[in-house]
């Protein structure tokens, strides 16, 4: 069971969310049931939803939490309110249209755990397998992610995936800007960290509407990669450690 709501959690699922209603409850179980014995909480941003998205969450354990967008802001919006809210160091995100499979974070979290001890992880992002998207779909994700590899060189397959683990603080260094989830690992390893990858299911959408066309992403996303760019040549280079008086006294003998 997840940890009482007076103990801060190990970590905190993140779900921007989209009317999806039809599906969104039973997301939260398949999570519950996947995390079944860990100590987490599931927030759902709800980013101005149209139908009882929001009522569908309240209607859940304590354990679910619900944020609510006042005003549309998108998916990049809605993460940064989930992770900002969140009360755990250790941040996991999905879609909420389940074609990420809740029982994949398993596999992210024995990824992080593996490498727990190094502080120069920052971001283990999933990269999706046998996608079950049409083949229009599956092509334009392809050129995007070529493109963006190439002009990037993010290491990164497939940055469209949104099942990824993070730190919080890590997160929350990074420059915020519409669409920036799709950018994630460049952005990471642009602050100085380590990004990790691996591979995970992909499940057909049962329910709901795809929020997004692949013209509009072409468009948004050509836009987008150019700034990506521009912050990438821009970063800062030089890190500061503190030196004590003790190092100097060291240095001097």
């Amino acid at each position: 069971m997840p940890q009482a709501e007076t103990k801060a959690p190990a970590f905190s699922v993140v779900i921007p969310a989209l009317n999806e209603a039809e599906s969104i409850a039973g997301l939260l179980q398949r999570i519950d049931a996947a995390l079944e014995g860990r100590s987490y909480e599931i927030i759902v941003v709800d980013d101005g939803s149209e139908d009882d998205t929001g009522a569908q969450v309240q209607a859940g354990p304590a354990h679910w939490r619900l944020l609510s967008h006042d005003a549309r802001g998108g998916q990049s919006a809605a993460i940064h309110s989930g992770v900002a809210a969140a009360r755990a160091p250790l941040i996991v995100t999905l879609d909420a249209d389940g074609q990420n499979p809740p029982e994949e974070i398993p596999k992210l979290l024995a990824a992080w755990e593996a490498r727990a001890a190094d502080p120069a992880l920052g971001l283990i992002a999933g990269q999706r397998v046998k996608r079950q998207d049409t083949l229009a779909k599956r092509w334009a994700s392809r050129a995007a992610n070529t493109i963006r590899s190439a002009a990037l060189k993010d290491g990164t397959r497939d940055t469209g995936c949104g099942l990824k683990i993070f730190r919080k603080d890590v997160f929350l260094e990074l420059p915020f800007f519409n669409h920036m989830h799709r950018y994630l690992p460049a952005l990471v390893a642009r602050a100085g960290y380590e990004v990790g990858h691996v591979d995970v299911a992909h499940a057909h959408r049962e329910a709901g509407a795809s929020k997004y066309t692949n013209l509009q992403r072409a468009l948004v996303g050509a836009v987008d990669l150019l700034g990506v760019m521009w912050l990438l040549r821009r970063r800062k280079a030089a890190r500061a450690t503190e030196i004590t008086r003790a190092d100097r006294e060291e240095t001097k003998s």
